[in-house]
């Protein structure tokens, strides 16, 4: 059998509505122990509205926020997969039909960077990323809308052979120049090494993480747990309130690189974005949780 159109455009559409009205599982049960964790009374405070919030935009299959961001989709390609009509287009297709029967509406995120133009649709809309399994049978689809909150504030620089200490400064410094902005408590992705390209992918699947996973690489474990605490110890707290509770997590990963050693901070607000799922050659859906 093969994967065809209609499934595929079905399913990313699934896809994105889902990350919209629901918070991951393992978020919301970061941010309740936060909650409980919370020093300051005004960001504890915060953190139980936030929780509210989420559940009641659960409950009532409401938006979490309005801004929905814009589409973003990471697609990864068994070896034995075989496809039965356009994959781009489908999911291209699949967002517009979205459009057309949100309820609330999704508003017009889509913007042109040289008229400003704001529309459903554009160049390169949705942003697509593709990678393969070797020897799978299925399709694994991420979506992860990016908006306006934590995509302003992320940053990527190029060192030559940068000490650990000045690659902290520099996830430290972009997260400082961001402040509240992003809407805290964030989660902070990190790509170091490979190229440009390659550091900013690294760093976006490394905001994907399931909470709760320890770094294999101990040098990059306990650069995570420091860099966490630093984090939280600016005392931005929730939605800038002030307290403890800034970021949820740090995720770094990184590849093998030449002198220059490129590193990039990607960010993901308290929502924390992300749902995803398998469509296997035999045509079943598998959901995948967070």
């Amino acid at each position: 059998m093969a994967i065809d159109s209609a499934t595929l455009q079905r399913v990313t559409a699934q896809l994105y509505e889902r990350s919209l009205k629901k918070i991951p599982d393992d978020t919301r049960a970061a941010l309740a122990r936060a909650e409980t964790a919370e020093t300051d009374v005004t960001g504890k405070r915060m953190l139980k509205i936030m929780l509210q919030s989420a559940d009641a935009a659960q409950q009532d299959n409401e938006l979490v926020c309005s801004d929905v961001g814009i589409p973003v989709y990471s697609i990864k390609i068994g070896t034995r997969v075989q496809f039965e009509g356009p994959v781009r287009a489908a999911i291209t297709r699949g967002f517009a039909e979205l459009v057309q029967r949100s309820d609330p509406p999704i508003l017009k995120m889509v913007t042109n960077p040289l008229t400003h133009e704001r529309s459903h649709a554009g160049k390169d809309m949705p942003l697509l990323s593709f990678d393969v399994i070797d020897d799978a049978d299925y399709v694994e689809i991420v979506c992860a809308p990016k908006a306006m909150g934590t995509g302003r504030w992320e940053a990527i620089d190029v060192f030559v052979y940068p000490t650990l200490e000045q690659i902290e400064r520099f996830i430290l410094d972009t997260v400082l120049r961001a402040g509240s902005q992003p809407c805290l408590p964030i989660v902070i992705g990190v790509g170091i090494g490979g190229t440009f390209d390659h550091a900013a992918r690294l760093a976006k699947e490394s905001v994907l993480r399931p909470f709760g996973r320890t770094n294999p690489e101990p040098i990059l474990a306990a650069m995570e747990q420091r860099l966490l605490d630093a984090v939280n110890a600016m005392g931005f707290g929730p939605m800038g309130t002030g307290g403890d509770a800034s970021a949820m997590a740090v995720h770094i990963d990184y590849a093998a690189s030449h002198g220059f050693v490129p590193v990039a901070v990607c960010l993901n607000c308290w929502i924390n974005r992300r749902t995803a799922a398998r469509i296997h050659n035999d045509g079943r859906v598998e959901d995948l949780h967070w």
